[in-house]
């Protein structure tokens, strides 16, 4: 593998220094899981590209956040680490500080948004830490956290817009192009911006044609927007299923470091989160949670074609209900669950016929409501709702055409 030049980064007036990676990857060792690359041929398929998944849910705590926590933790003094440590976190960077502390001997207070998913919080809880839930999203924690390390005089680890944690998660540039050489693009998840700023400096130090496209939720996109605009900028709301990733405002060093270094950002919705969810389960046998996913979500809103690219499933803690919502609709998004409503002549026979279509073309009745109550008119029609198992969206559209060619009006719920 190439060795890292030194490079300088500017913000206004402010240098910062050379980061050293692979000091970092030393300090890693024994810490953490080397991932190893995976290769998609569905990805790969659907994209027209050579997809080559990183699988960071595999990680020792579930996510790639233990990176930067200890790379951060185990750089301070024993003074520093006497203080106590606190960090405000969705999840992913609770869980790697409190291990990290738990590890180094640091007692660690963790403030997570009330909205965490309790497998989050019962992990965080497992490592030794102290948690407190406070608020409805990162920013609300965020600030109950700085007010915390005030009273006590902890030491704040902030999960991204630290030069030390950033430092950390570059070492999965490092091991993404020591495992494959010839990469042409990689696309990360955007939160507050830490894992693609290390990514990216990492990776284009080595290789500077690298390209690097980071990817948000469209109800979070706040780094896209401060792009956009050429100024950091905080969002008055965030509304996504990426938990992990609905920060209202990206850090001003990360910020710094995307503005020189990310080629191009893209924004997906909530429902091709959960449509990439569901392909990188069942194809992949691989669970990521939400953020975790964006890269994959990503891969339809790129320009590339017949280029390799790695995709960083960043994290996969996710509890077994959200995982349950995100397969049904998941299966929705993809046309394997299809519900329609009709009304119906309030006579014998009418029903038969829609099975009977139902049956010849294959699709499973998985369940059926049949009631005259819900018609406009109950003395002489009767509403059907049915949900079907279907093949995907053209089988749905099948079953519409032939339903509407016996002379049925098809509502389609879902």
């Amino acid at each position: 593998m190439s060795n890292l030049n030194n490079h300088t980064l500017v913000k206004g007036d402010e240098f910062i220094d050379c980061l050293q990676f692979q000091d970092a990857r030393e300090r890693l060792k024994g810490i953490i899981k080397e991932t190893q690359l995976i290769y998609s041929s569905v990805f790969s398929n659907e994209s027209g590209n050579e997809v080559y998944i990183k699988p960071e849910n595999l990680q020792i705590t579930g996510a790639f956040k233990i990176r930067g926590a200890y790379n951060k933790i185990s750089k301070l003094s024993i003074k520093e680490r006497e203080q106590g440590l606190i960090a405000s976190s969705a999840g992913n960077h609770a869980q790697g500080v409190a291990y990290g502390a738990a590890k180094l001997g640091v007692k660690a207070t963790i403030v997570m948004p009330k909205t965490t998913p309790l497998i989050k919080v019962e992990a965080t809880k497992s490592y030794g830490a102290n948690v407190v839930l406070f608020g409805n999203c990162y920013d609300e924690a965020y600030g109950e956290a700085r007010r915390l390390q005030v009273e006590n005089n902890y030491l704040f680890i902030h999960p991204f817009d630290d030069l030390d944690v950033i430092e950390g998660q570059g070492t999965i540039a490092l091991e993404i192009l020591e495992e494959l050489q010839a990469v042409d693009c990689i696309l990360v998840p955007i939160g507050g911006g830490g894992l693609i700023s290390g990514i990216a400096i990492a990776a284009k130090t080595i290789n500077p044609a690298i390209k690097i496209i980071g990817v948000e939720p469209e109800g979070a996109q706040a780094m896209k927007i401060s792009m956009d605009y050429g100024k950091l900028t905080c969002l008055d709301t965030v509304n996504t299923i990426a938990d992990g990733a609905a920060v209202k405002a990206p850090g001003d060093i990360n910020f710094s470091i995307i503005q020189k270094y990310v080629d191009e950002i893209v924004t997906v919705s909530d429902f091709d989160i959960m449509e990439s969810f569901l392909v990188l389960l069942q194809n992949q046998k691989l669970i990521g949670e939400n953020a975790g996913v964006l890269s994959l979500a990503g891969l339809k809103k790129i320009k590339e074609k017949n280029k390799k690219i790695i995709c960083l499933v960043s994290g996969g803690n996710i509890d077994v209900l959200t995982v349950s919502s995100m397969i049904n609709q998941g299966l929705v998004s993809r046309g394997r669950i299809f519900c329609f409503s009709v009304n119906l002549p309030d006579k014998p026979g009418e029903l038969l016929k829609i099975s009977e279509v139902l049956a010849n073309l294959g699709a499973n009745v998985i369940k059926l409501d049949h009631n005259q109550f819900k018609a406009s008119n109950r003395f002489m029609e009767a509403q059907l709702e049915v949900t079907v198992e279907t093949n995907g969206h053209r089988h749905v559209n099948e079953i519409i055409s032939a339903l509407q060619n016996i002379g049925y009006n098809i509502v389609k719920v879902y």
